[in-house]
């Protein structure tokens, strides 16, 4: 089977998109480990599969670097979209991941939105081990939590270049709260619209961005009530922007870009 990829990114969060529809999909976790491997494979933080979708343009499934399944990206279903579009030749598309129907619309330039739903607040939705406040859990530091699909926890720092990102965000990630382990947040509040965000992914480690952790990021702070509901996202590779009125859903907003186009080689994925 001829397996084609494009690589894309957005502000440097890099994911591959694979076109399955139609297709028999071969990526499994163990494929997906070997694809993600940044000497022997492609290099991703997010590997999306474009499937057949009966109610939407496609549904998308998603695979982290060491080969779990996460249920949203948004970078990632912000590239696909960016592809379908132009496949297309319009302006919005709606897909289909496990978080739901996404609308994702064209932006000026190279940017696109995607609404990622409302954020999930119940401790047993985040999922959490037992019953707390999610905008303020007993963990040092009182950060916040929420789901956008995937678990997110939200530390407020004042400098945020004091954080060892990566010596605290494995241990967070890990702690027995969170039943399905966590994305861990940095925040440094720059003033009410403006963020400057590090994050240590699960399953990942750290990348230059991620839409999703940036969602849960902002939904924390404007929980706390310290933003206002429009903010730019300041990640290590760029900038995005995150809305969110408290009602409706988070619409992420942010520079998508094709990188190159590839084919997977067939023994690759026969390889055990």
């Amino acid at each position: 089977m001829t397996v084609r990829f494009i690589k894309m990114h957005a502000n440097g969060d890099d994911f591959i998109v694979v076109d399955m529809r139609g297709k028999i999909d071969p990526i499994t976790s163990e494929v997906a480990r070997r694809l993600a491997d940044r000497n022997r494979g492609v290099g991703f933080n997010q590997l999306a599969v474009v499937l057949d979708c009966d109610d939407a343009a496609a549904r998308l499934r998603f695979w982290n670097p060491n080969g779990s399944i996460l249920d949203t990206c948004g970078s990632a279903t912000r590239g696909v979209a960016d592809m379908l579009m132009r496949e297309a030749d319009t302006s919005s598309v709606v897909l289909r991941t496990n978080r739901g129907l996404l609308t994702c619309v064209r932006e000026s330039g190279q940017s696109v939105s995607v609404d990622m739903g409302m954020p999930l607040l119940n401790w047993q939705d985040i999922p959490l081990a037992k019953e707390v406040d999610t905008n303020a859990l007993p963990l040092s530091g009182s950060p916040t939590a929420c789901s956008m699909g995937n678990p997110h926890c939200t530390f407020f720092v004042v400098d945020l270049a004091a954080v060892d990102v990566a010596a605290i965000g494995p241990k967070i990630e890990t702690d027995p709260l969170f039943c399905n382990k966590t994305n861990v947040h940095f925040v440094q509040i720059i003033d009410r619209s403006h963020i400057r965000l590090r994050i240590w992914e699960r399953g990942g480690g750290i990348p230059l961005g991620s839409g999703s952790c940036s969602c849960g990021a902002v939904v924390g702070g404007i929980r706390r009530g310290l933003l206002d509901d429009t903010v730019s996202v300041e990640c290590d590779g760029g900038t995005v922007k995150v809305r969110w009125n408290g009602t409706d859903g988070v619409v992420l907003t942010g520079y998508v870009e094709p990188i190159f186009y590839g084919t997977i080689a067939t023994h690759f994925l026969q390889k055990t």
